[in-house]
């Protein structure tokens, strides 16, 4: 179907909610004796969840009837205090953990078969051979071709612990008999700085898309390698993160302050206020740094930010960021679902809240998005509404506000546009990834045969292409235009490819190429 275009700002108004949920990660203990203390209240739930499970006509669920309790209680609290079920937990720890245990490949079930997208860099995997466009056959003789293999199960026959081993067959492309490989499963990593790479001879790019527990030392050893090829500037893109662990977020800033800078505070219910300072020996505290950030950016990726403009360090460039300045808890339920509570508030070194109103309700509170579409936010810096009653200033002077978000020092408009986002919002989805694939399959020993520098100079992108996967698309019932758009098609249709073929740091460096707030830092790293 066609996305309607009064549905686009909402569906990205979903996503942000979801990347929220997502990324509201924060790694704080908590006392057990004090919350399951005897009380009147939680053993009036217990007398009535047993009532109904012993007593009620027909048969129930009473864990539906569980889930739907929690829900409700936490429904009337604030938007990210959540409910995680055992199966997205156990989905949400793993990508915040920044790794698992497995064999280490990113697949598709296509075609009777499981189709590696691409074996993952410092997986067991990559290792042992295996390529993109192989087709695992067979794992520990089970038959994967079978249709009885289900999401769930396949998951279960390639991970496992750590050392075990594990026999694959494969079916390569230009070779007649099955290839064996015998390796063990091991830890695979899940990046989380998806990119890092020179933009010119002394302004390093670093990509962080969510705090997981391994972010610091990946933002570490990404900026090492960047110092070492000449940067003296740091452009960090935290557009579209969700967030994530505060610990890896106090990390990355004490890369860039001296010692003992405040990085923010925290506030619970009794008015307890716990600090947070840097530690000594920053990488980089001497270079120039410029902080990417959009709507989408929240939660951890709005401590960094509103970190280093209170320190008067670097430029926040961008567009108002999304606003979320409390802190959850994590606790475990015991059955593998666990309550993320919120237990506290954030506050910025200058003492801003950057937490947006929410008494409205959810519904209001993840419409935000759609109402800064409506009012002009997000295509001028005017339309940004400020308090003077939330008005700070930095240790140099530099006004800087409260209430909702972090407002960039240089503002970059978002193009609008209904068919550039609808044209944003598909680029960057399955469908895409599923036609390049099939691209590739087309010649998959030529593309497994390129270098990074031979993909860029002889792979291009035709209009034939392009209208192949128009065709795609509206196949699926999605209308999309080609008319006016065709050099966004060849970009996005290319970064993919590279994507695939070669790793996220490569999709990243082909799509940033035309980006209008990339080329707005390297024209102000010019002025520096």
């Amino acid at each position: 179907m066609k996305i309607k275009r009064k549905y686009i700002p909402i569906l990205f108004g979903l996503g942000i909610a979801l990347g929220i949920l997502l990324g509201s990660m924060l790694d704080f203990g908590y006392n057990d004796t004090a919350l399951f203390a005897s009380n009147s209240k939680k053993e009036k739930l217990n007398k009535l969840i047993d009532y109904i499970d012993y007593e009620y006509v027909d048969a129930i669920n009473t864990d539906s009837i569980v889930d739907v309790t929690v829900n409700g209680i936490l429904d009337n609290l604030d938007p990210h205090s959540s409910y995680i079920p055992p199966d997205e937990y156990r989905a949400v720890e793993e990508n915040m953990k920044g790794d698992f245990v497995g064999i280490g490949v990113s697949f598709y079930p296509y075609n009777d078969s499981i189709a590696v997208i691409q074996a993952i860099k410092g997986g067991p995997s990559a290792s042992a051979g295996v390529k993109g466009g192989d087709r695992i056959v067979y794992a520990d003789g089970i038959d994967l071709s079978q249709n009885t293999i289900t999401d769930d199960s396949l998951s279960r026959i390639l991970k496992g612990k750590v050392r075990t081993p594990i026999e694959i067959k494969i079916k390569r492309p230009g070779e007649e008999d099955l290839l064996t490989f015998n390796f063990n499963r091991d830890r695979v990593p899940i990046s989380s700085v998806i990119g890092s790479y020179m933009l010119t001879d002394d302004l390093g790019y670093v990509k962080i898309n969510r705090f997981a527990e391994s972010t610091h030392k990946e933002f570490v050893d990404a900026l090492t390698v960047l110092k070492n090829q000449g940067a003296t500037s740091i452009a960090l893109d935290l557009r579209d993160n969700p967030g994530g662990y505060i610990s890896s977020a106090e990390g990355v800033v004490d890369e860039f302050l001296e010692e003992d800078k405040l990085i923010l505070f925290t506030k619970n219910k009794s008015g307890k206020i716990s600090n947070s300072y840097t530690d000594n020996g920053g990488l980089f505290e001497e270079g120039e740094v410029f902080v990417l950030i959009n709507e989408n950016s929240a939660s951890a990726s709005e401590i960094v930010a509103g970190a280093l403009q209170d320190n008067d360090k670097g430029i926040i460039v961008g567009r108002r960021s999304f606003g979320k300045g409390l802190v959850q808890r994590e606790m475990d339920l015991g059955d593998g679902s666990a309550v993320r509570l919120t237990i506290a508030r954030y506050y910025t070194p200058t003492g801003r809240s950057i937490q947006k109103p929410y008494e409205l309700g959810d519904k209001d509170y993840y419409e935000d998005y759609l109402n800064r579409y409506e009012n002009g936010e997000l295509r001028s810096a005017d339309s940004i509404k400020v308090a003077d009653s939330l008005k700070f200033r930095t240790p140099k002077g530099k006004i800087v506000y409260g209430g909702g978000g972090i407002i960039p020092d240089v503002f970059v408009p978002k193009n609008t546009d209904y068919e550039v986002e609808h044209l944003n919002y598909v680029l960057r989805s399955g469908y895409m990834r599923l036609f390049i694939f099939e691209q590739l399959e087309k010649d998959r020993p030529y593309y497994n045969s390129l270098s990074m520098e031979q993909f860029k100079n002889e792979v291009t992108i035709t209009d034939a292409v392009i209208e192949d996967f128009i065709s795609f698309a509206r196949f699926r019932k999605i209308t999309l235009k080609a008319s006016n758009y065709k050099e966004l098609y060849r970009r996005y249709l290319k970064a993919t490819m590279a994507g695939q073929l070669f790793g996220n740091n490569a999709f990243e460096m082909m799509v940033n190429q035309e980006d209008d707030v990339i080329k707005k830092v390297i024209a102000l790293s010019k002025e520096e």
